[in-house]
């Protein structure tokens, strides 16, 4: 075996790094892998190539489209498969499987594993997020345990067991030793992480409690949950989210963390009354999963420049602005990712802080304490920064501090709630922020729409027959850029017989030019402003949306249904 220290020297990590490194692992017990990481010493790829190359192991850096052995997800449970980030890729020659690993010097788990799928393993390394995705796409279809919890429930709704002080954060996974009703939670939740569900609704009916998740922007019905358990289910709720459960007459709001393996979910959870009993809604972020890159969020080439040299500015305002759950966030997050946080001072204010980023220092609001958009935005300015992201542009008071950064040499990322990136404008200015602030301090406006994405398993062509040819023309295509073909999802099992599995953004990029900044001194409508813009070049969302059609990657019905407003 080669030297290890050497080759992590080589990789980038000092020796008094290492050594340090070396002495937590040997007071802690843990091994020295996971105390780089933890330590943030060096990027888990990095580390990971470090050790294939050592061990002589192949290492794997994506996992995507690898179909998982149906042998290993029968013999092994889920929980073991996630506690250990353990998954098997494909079964070798001789009855030997390939075992994605990203703990490469934790042998037990792997003799613990060859004993449950009764065969060899070969060990196989690749970044944790992927592995994990990997056992959720895997065990998707697996009994999720749902039926089990809910026949433990005790006929009287166990709301005795519920009360219990929960911890910190809850893992998911361990539903061993638990009350039923808390078992059912669990697993509820559980099931919608495994299912990439970005809310869970608990919504009462006169004969049942049916749990819906909203998956890729759309609510799908899963289970449904037998009304006499509803009381069980809401209070055990409420104690996850610190909530009062005695006042069921008002609305409330919650906060928790559950743990799903080693990977941590934020959930809010808010409850109304209703005639029906309680409501209740879960939103979940998955601190986890994975960020994406400026590559990965959808943008043509020509956008990808555009945002690539304005993120190097030295000063002015970039908004992101679409309606709720349009990707707002994962756009600035990829754009700060890209920021070299060595050589500047990256600072954010966010409601919630919803993933961490390295190397760039993140404040969470707290109205209750006075800590405000404006408030932290305003103290931010004393820290010596380079680039600052406020969450969002919701008042006056916030969009003023915003600009006096802007134009005292910083460079500044927000959100606003507008339809286009025309009316984002005069949204500011109607915010009572004078236009001369706004013309000379705004270099940038992108508004994005998150459209659902072909299912690469069921994904199909179509001849271009009348109807299509009507659709295409609808929002403007010439059936002649099509080459003749249509591109759809039959639906199937992988994406609920949807047809979608996964989604993409479109995007209309707005450069505030010398003409808009006339313009706007000059109080033009949103509509004048859209117009001159078009004009010299602009391409809207639904123009974007036409191309990632022609492209394949998306279909008509999903342009035209985020799109409708923007025409």
């Amino acid at each position: 075996m080669t030297n290890i220290g050497s080759l992590l020297i080589d990789a980038g990590l000092s020796r008094e790094r290492l050594e340090e490194c070396r002495r937590i692992a040997g007071t802690t017990g843990e091994t020295l892998d996971r105390v780089i990481l933890q330590k943030a010493y060096l990027p888990e790829n990095e580390l990971l190539q470090v050790y294939a190359s050592a061990l002589g192991l192949e290492f794997r850096e994506e996992l995507e489209g690898i179909a998982v052995p149906a042998t290993f997800v029968n013999s092994v449970p889920v929980h073991f498969a996630r506690n250990y980030n353990l998954v098997a890729l494909e079964e070798a020659e001789g009855g030997v499987v390939k075992v994605a690993t990203c703990a490469p010097l934790e042998p037990h788990p792997m003799d613990d594993l060859g004993a449950l799928v009764g065969c060899e393993i070969d060990p196989v390394l690749a970044p944790r997020l992927e592995i994990t995705s990997l056992i959720g796409r895997a065990y998707r279809h697996k009994a999720d345990g749902v039926d089990e919890a809910l026949a433990d429930v005790a006929e009287d709704g166990d709301i005795a067991g519920l009360a219990e002080e929960i911890e910190d954060a809850e893992d998911v996974l361990d539903v061993s030793n638990k009350a039923p009703i808390i078992k059912l939670v669990n697993t509820i939740l559980f099931q919608a992480l495994k299912l990439r569900a970005s809310d869970v609704h608990f919504q009462a009916y006169p004969d049942r409690l049916q749990v819906r998740f909203r998956i890729d922007g759309i609510l799908y019905d899963m289970d449904s949950i037998p009304r006499r358990v509803q009381e069980a289910i809401v209070s055990r709720v409420k104690i996850m989210g610190k909530m009062d459960i005695a006042e069921r007459r008002l609305p409330q709001d919650g906060r928790a963390t559950i743990k799903i393996g080693d990977g941590e979910v934020d959930v809010r959870i808010s409850s109304i009354p209703t005639t029906g009993g309680e409501r209740i809604v879960m939103r979940l972020l998955d601190k986890s999963s994975k960020r994406y890159s400026l590559r990965e969020i959808g943008l043509s080439e020509q956008n990808e420049e555009i945002l690539r040299e304005y993120i190097n500015y030295s000063h002015g305002i970039i908004l992101v602005t679409g309606p709720t759950g349009s990707g707002k966030t994962t756009t600035l997050y990829a754009s700060l990712s890209e920021l070299d946080t060595t050589t500047k001072n990256v600072l954010t204010i966010e409601d919630p802080v919803e993933y961490s980023l390295a190397g760039i220092s993140q404040v969470q609001v707290n109205n209750k304490k006075g800590l405000t958009f404006a408030s932290g935005l305003r103290s931010f300015l004393r820290q010596d920064p380079d680039v600052m992201m406020v969450g969002e542009i919701r008042d006056q008071e916030t969009g003023e501090v915003a600009i006096r950064a802007a134009l005292t040499g910083h460079l500044v990322f927000s959100t606003v709630h507008t339809n286009d990136a025309a009316s984002t404008i005069t949204r500011m200015v109607d915010q009572g922020i004078e236009p001369y602030l706004v013309s000379s301090s705004l270099v940038l406006v992108i508004a994005q729409r998150l459209v659902r994405t072909i299912c690469k398993d069921c994904r199909t062509t179509h001849p271009i027959t009348e109807e299509w040819e009507a659709a295409l023309k609808k929002i403007g295509i010439d059936p002649g850029a099509m080459s003749g073909i249509v591109h759809t999802g039959e639906g199937c099992d992988e994406c609920f017989q949807s047809g979608y599995a996964g989604r993409t953004a479109i995007y209309e990029f707005m450069p505030v030019d010398e003409t808009l900044r006339t313009l706007v001194m000059e109080s033009a409508t949103a509509t004048e402003l859209k117009r001159s813009a078009v004009e010299r070049g602009l391409v809207t969302l639904r123009e974007d949306g036409r191309q990632k059609v022609i492209n394949g990657i998306t279909t008509i019905e999903e342009v035209l249904r985020v799109t409708q407003l923007d025409v």
